[in-house]
């Protein structure tokens, strides 16, 4: 086994920044589960690992806002012709790169790898076409370190949904929390039933609380004080309700063109004040989150990701939750999922499936991530 030393790099769909973060791996003792259905504790076997399960060792992390240039590149790519899109994945390549240099000049010789998300512009799947961008043999040229990127294209492919991506290091990471809940642009969950991992996005979160936010001129509402200053509006609530989305079954993903197409034209139509269609979201978010981790089963929740800060939302999710609320460390919370990229990264590095097909509804599990740099 090599590449145990990795660093994960995140930049989520709400531009807060990218995630950098050292992590060590290593396996440790088998994990046991315990059977819902008949209440026996047996072994699982893991499809990743034999049985064997892995812990991991946090030695450095930070985030990097995006400098206002590149934030407002980011934010509009979804417009931008071709030329002007391949010009800006070398571009956030180059700017991931750099920032990789300077975040690991104290360990360089330690880091064997780099795995990186990279930033969604494009996800629809029904057409088989993802789309992530921050080039990979830019960040792999400037580190002078194998880099791994595209982690979701091969599950497409495949048939998946290419997301979410992150349960099976809530599996083989965090398996010991029934259900693992993230908060960041999009609010997605993962679990454990029947014997197999299971997940998918529940609703938008921070995409629209931060577009809410930044039309009283503020970048986010913290701890909810904006939407505490507002009502909740029935019929608003139940047309967000009746969204086609929350009655699909199975295996499902969001991705900022559904957002823009279903969800913002709803609030732009609203002769609502702020405060009011965002109080609304809130019940709105809370009520969905809750529903999807109560139909589990599961009674411990742990919660990450930005909105996992937000005291108000994680008052109304507690509210509606029956059972436990876990919130973690502040490490945890915001890099969980650059934790579990590097986790990803090192996975695919080594050979081992790094996508579950149990979540995305793919033809089989694979190894997903082209790799930059590898020596031969």
């Amino acid at each position: 086994m090599r590449y145990h030393h990795v660093i994960g790099i995140m930049s989520g769909t709400s531009l807060d920044g990218l995630d950098l973060v050292y992590c060590v791996f290593g396996k440790k003792r088998n994990k046991v589960f315990k059977d819902l259905k008949d209440k026996r504790e047996r072994e699982n076997q893991s499809c990743t690992s034999g049985n064997s399960c892995w812990e991991y060792e946090v030695r450095k992390a930070v985030t990097v806002p995006y400098p206002e240039e590149l934030s407002q590149k980011l934010a509009q790519a979804m417009s931008l012709s071709g030329y002007e899109l391949a010009l800006l994945h070398n571009e956030l390549g180059r700017f991931i790169g750099m920032q990789v240099n300077e975040f690991m000049a104290d360990f360089a010789e330690e880091v064997e790898l780099i795995a990186s998300h990279g930033h969604t512009v494009f996800h629809r799947p029904d057409l088989g076409m993802t789309m992530q961008i921050g080039s990979g043999a830019d960040i792999a040229a400037i580190c002078g370190k194998p880099t791994v990127c595209d982690f979701r294209t091969l599950d497409v492919a495949s048939g998946g949904q290419g997301a979410p991506l992150v349960p099976i290091g809530d599996e083989l990471l965090f398996g010991q929390y029934d259900i693992c809940l993230n908060l960041g642009g999009i609010s997605n969950l993962s679990y454990r039933a029947d014997g197999q991992r299971k997940a998918y996005d529940i609703s938008p979160c921070n995409i629209v609380l931060n577009q809410l936010s930044r039309q009283l001129g503020k970048e986010y509402d913290a701890n909810g004080a904006i939407a505490q200053s507002g009502c909740i509006n029935m019929p608003l609530l139940e047309q967000l309700n009746q969204l086609d989305y929350y009655k699909q079954l199975g295996t499902k993903s969001l991705g900022r063109e559904w957002i823009d197409q279903n969800f913002f034209p709803i609030l732009a139509g609203s002769p609502l004040s702020i405060p009011d269609q965002m109080r609304t979201v809130y019940e709105h978010i809370a009520q969905q989150i809750a529903k999807a981790c109560n139909a589990t089963g599961g009674k411990t929740l742990l919660i990450t990701g930005g909105g996992a800060h937000n005291t108000f939302l994680i008052d109304l999710i507690r509210q509606k939750f029956h059972g436990q609320v876990i919130i973690p460390d502040d490490s945890t919370i915001d890099f969980k999922e650059a934790i579990i990229f590097a986790f990803l990264g090192m996975l695919r590095a080594n050979g081992l499936p790094n996508c579950l097909a149990s979540v995305t509804g793919a033809k089989c599990d694979s190894s997903g991530g082209g790799m930059y740099g590898v020596d031969s």
